[in-house]
């Protein structure tokens, strides 16, 4: 049994992804000065299927299930995949994302940041299927498998700066 440090971060659907940046920039900052090298922020818009296939190895996805998405066919491959008819699942493609990528001595790689995703998801033909109930909201949730107390710290700039929605500590 493996124990985690989960976090969920969310900002207002008027927040700019050049605000978001700005403070990213600062974590940052924060996470060079701690020891982890290199590290990256990241500004992108997921438009293309390569750029959609690369916000998977950023984490932070979200499942959605509705009812709705039972029996239906295929939903938009650019808003979702791993979709489960028999069940009404998928996981949602994020849109757009600020993601700063810290890596540490080892090498290991972790995000944290904002991703915004579909307000609704589509079929193939542009008919809505479900809504996804971040009503245009940026929002990031993942975990780390580790003790190491930055991490800790990284997360307490985020709730410093509202933007905190919840995390569970295994290790506490």
């Amino acid at each position: 049994m493996s124990l985690s440090y989960c976090f969920e971060f969310r900002a207002p659907a008027e927040e700019t992804a050049e605000k978001l940046e700005r403070f990213l920039k600062g974590v940052e900052h924060h996470a060079d000065s701690v020891g982890f090298k290199p590290n990256v922020v990241l500004n992108i818009v997921f438009d293309t299927p390569e750029r959609r296939a690369f916000s998977r190895r950023l984490g932070g996805s979200f499942t959605v299930q509705d009812d709705r998405l039972k029996g239906i066919a295929i939903p938009n491959r650019a808003q979702v995949r791993d979709h489960d008819p028999d069940v009404g699942q998928c996981r949602l493609i994020p849109e757009r994302g600020v993601i700063l990528v810290v890596t540490d001595e080892r090498g290991c790689e972790v995000c944290f940041g904002f991703f915004k995703y579909p307000e609704q998801i589509m079929d193939l033909h542009g008919k809505i299927l479900a809504e996804t109930c971040f009503a245009g909201a940026w929002v990031f949730r993942d975990f780390v498998d580790t003790p190491d107390p930055r991490f800790r710290r990284f997360v307490r700039m985020f709730a410093d700066a509202g933007y905190l929605v919840r995390e569970m500590d295994e290790y506490a």
